[in-house]
């Protein structure tokens, strides 16, 4: 199946290449019974009805973990424990990267609080859902961890 994706320019580097004054975002991998978390986002508009990996900003003095664990719980209220890094750095904008990480859930039931639905999604779905462009960077390694 051929799903249509918006036009965005996503640019890959390294973390080391990235300014000290970056906004860092963090986004999360879920992975239960061998299918992904994908969460469908309700804005901003030219977003709205794709799929992403939760998650959000970390704020001043947090870590990436810490803010990964923030976010999950806002977002579908559950707690995480926060494991390696998944892939690469995403550079969204001059002022912003996007990061993943691995993710498993200690406590909690799953709720769309700030997304419009929740799917769990088996490596044979996986390419065929219209994600944010910034997330289809780790889906070659998404779809390793779910075979």
């Amino acid at each position: 199946m051929s799903v249509g994706i918006p036009f965005a320019t996503v640019s890959i580097q390294p973390a080391s290449n990235q300014p000290a004054s970056n906004q860092i975002v963090v986004a999360g991998a879920l992975i239960h019974d061998g299918a992904l978390l994908a969460a469908q986002r309700i804005r901003p508009p030219e977003l709205a009805g794709l799929w992403e990996l939760p998650g959000g900003k970390v704020g001043p003095g947090e870590t990436d973990e810490a803010a990964l664990a923030r976010e999950l719980r806002e977002e579908l209220g559950i707690g995480v424990a926060v494991g390696a890094r998944l892939g690469v750095d995403v550079v969204l904008s001059a002022a912003s990267t996007l990061r993943a990480y691995r993710v498993t859930q200690t406590d909690g039931v799953l709720q769309p609080n700030d997304h419009r639905a929740l799917r769990w999604v088996g490596v044979d779905e996986l390419h065929d859902l219209p994600w944010v462009p910034a997330d289809t960077a780790w889906l070659p390694q998404l779809a390793t961890l779910l075979r």
